[in-house]
């Protein structure tokens, strides 16, 4: 997912997509667990697609504010 995409976004559209992620990610935690988890690489990017959804997201409402 690409910063410019998730900036173009609405926040209730982000909202969304973050809980997706958030699904996603305790998934991805659970094979990992169970060792099931085909794709290790796939953590790392469901957590950095989590962290730019929230920076664009603090950002908005810090933009919003001022």
């Amino acid at each position: 997912m690409k910063a410019n995409e998730i900036r173009n976004s609405s926040v209730d559209d982000l909202q969304k997509q973050l809980m997706d992620l958030l699904r996603e990610q305790f998934n991805l935690r659970m094979q990992r667990g169970t060792g099931q988890l085909s794709k290790p690489s796939q953590m790392k990017a469901v957590r950095r697609d989590i962290a730019r959804i929230k920076t664009v997201m603090a950002e908005k409402t810090a933009g919003g504010k001022s």
